[in-house]
């Protein structure tokens, strides 16, 4: 797994959540273009608000889609929306293992923007095929329990005000 430099800062999103805070280290090494869209998006405040709108049980929990801003909007439309910016694949030797944080996409590999996940379990089968750019270093049982949350049968949260990202937070230390 990537390490900072030594000598230099290291780059953490802390996520806020009413499950509890999530911090990741995040690996701009590895995936330089989809570590500054994601700094860019925390800093402006994108993702405040936002619903980790698909929850598979130990598989994933996935947020960064502006349609589900407060829990409202049309939620037959959840999961299709995100930011103006795109960033393309960027593979690595960073994979998709409990913890990791991952950029979703369309069918086209370039089409990451604001939709991201993080792996509930050791997800091979992804490997190579979406942009693994930060790691958890705590708070994994909160993102557990928003993958414990009740959901309808397309995976979205019953409540959605208990899945909500209250803010995110990009520091150079934990």
């Amino acid at each position: 797994m990537e390490t900072p430099s030594s000598g230099s800062p290291g780059l953490y999103a802390s996520i806020d959540t009413p499950a509890g805070v999530i911090v990741a280290e995040l690996f701009p090494a590895s995936a330089p273009k989809t570590v500054a869209n994601f700094v860019t998006l925390a800093n402006a405040g994108f993702f405040n608000g936002l619903v980790w709108h698909r929850i598979v049980r130990g598989f994933v929990i996935q947020t960064g889609d502006p349609l589900t801003k407060n829990g409202g909007g049309d939620r037959g439309r959840w999961g299709t929306g995100g930011s103006d910016q795109r960033v393309p694949l960027e593979i690595s030797s960073l994979r998709n293992d409990t913890g990791t944080l991952g950029m979703a996409r369309s069918q086209d590999p370039n089409s990451g923007s604001s939709q991201f996940y993080i792996n509930l379990a050791d997800n091979t089968f992804l490997n190579g095929q979406y942009t693994v750019f930060g790691k958890v270093i705590s708070g994994l049982d909160a993102a557990k329990k928003i993958g414990d949350l009740p959901r309808d049968p397309f995976d979205q949260p019953l409540a959605p005000s208990q899945a909500i990202v209250t803010s995110i937070t990009i520091r150079n230390t934990p």
